[in-house]
């Protein structure tokens, strides 16, 4: 299920969007992960209650650069995923957050934080925010977005 509040009560911040791996998706042709990481993990999360149904099964990667970001207190976390039947569990969180862009609704959707401490590989840098949206149409490497997130669940400074 993808979030809803007023993105007028959360603080906004500018990011840019830049490539990832390509492995949340599964564009990148790993045969370890058929159809992307996202498609793969779903089901769990959906059976401890996070649905993401209306979220592309891939991720935005978003650059907070110069500033960094942090989680808080992120709506869902959820310890020792075992998603992959030969890679190690892993812990995950999800922050709400909000894309707005100029004369259309503000999209709703997730900050997917697969924590670095339980991941295997893919690393990202402390600028780089993943996100799970629905299908954004247009969007392209290097737009300048704006985006809204609820101060109690993460911050960028």
């Amino acid at each position: 299920m993808i979030p809803a509040a007023p993105p007028s009560a959360w603080p906004t911040f500018a990011a840019r969007v830049v490539p990832g791996h390509r492995v949340a998706s599964g564009l990148n042709g790993d045969p370890r992960f058929p159809g992307g990481t996202v498609a793969m993990q779903r089901p769990h999360f959906l059976a401890r209650g996070l649905d993401l149904a209306g979220c592309h099964p891939g991720t935005v990667n978003v650059s907070v650069a110069p500033g960094r970001w942090r989680l808080e207190r992120p709506r869902h976390t959820f310890r020792g995923v075992r998603w992959h039947p030969v890679e190690p569990a892993e812990d995950f969180s999800f922050a709400e957050v909000q894309l707005l862009r100029p004369g259309a609704p503000a999209i709703a959707g997730w900050i997917y934080h697969p924590h670095p401490e339980t991941k295997p590989e893919h690393f990202q840098t402390p600028d780089i925010l993943e996100l799970l949206l629905p299908l954004v149409p247009g969007l392209a490497y290097g737009d300048e977005l704006l985006l809204a997130a609820p101060a109690d669940q993460v911050v960028v400074t």
